[in-house]
């Protein structure tokens, strides 16, 4: 993977909302289109996930269809990469993730500009979708 790519997606807590916000492309479920939405990434151990507040969302179901998507880069680097995407359902390994993705966006410095706090652990266990993102190798889609 290209070195300036690898930085735009080794965030921080310290991450802004720029730095951490790109662009999916994903296949709908029930049209076929292509569908375009801007959203967070996070880094978990080294690991990229895709994630929002506890709410049902069209991604999550266009990617639970088709999980092979666009990731779109667009701050600090512009790239489009052939991405796959992975539910995660193991109780420990949603745990362990989404205790780390509060903990990010409940930093005391904030620099996201969170509104805090946000829900608790229990309601994103049963509300948020959860995808772990692979690459193609670093290979534009």
């Amino acid at each position: 993977m290209r070195q300036d790519i690898a930085r735009a997606l080794t965030i921080t807590p310290m991450s802004s909302a720029r730095e951490r916000t790109i662009d999916i492309t994903t296949i709908g479920a029930r049209t076929g289109k292509p569908r375009r939405i801007e959203i967070w990434f996070y880094r978990v151990d080294e690991e990229i996930y895709l994630t929002t507040s506890p709410a049902r969302r069209s991604w999550y179901a266009n990617l639970l269809h088709q999980p092979r998507f666009t990731f779109h880069l667009k701050h600090g680097v512009r790239a489009d990469l052939d991405a796959f995407a992975r539910p995660v359902g193991d109780h420990e390994h949603r745990t362990r993730v989404l205790t780390s993705v509060i903990d990010d966006l409940n930093h005391p410095r904030n620099p996201a500009g969170i509104p805090q706090p946000v829900p608790p652990l229990e309601e994103w266990m049963t509300g948020s979708p959860l995808m772990h993102i692979t690459f193609s190798e670093g290979r534009p889609a």
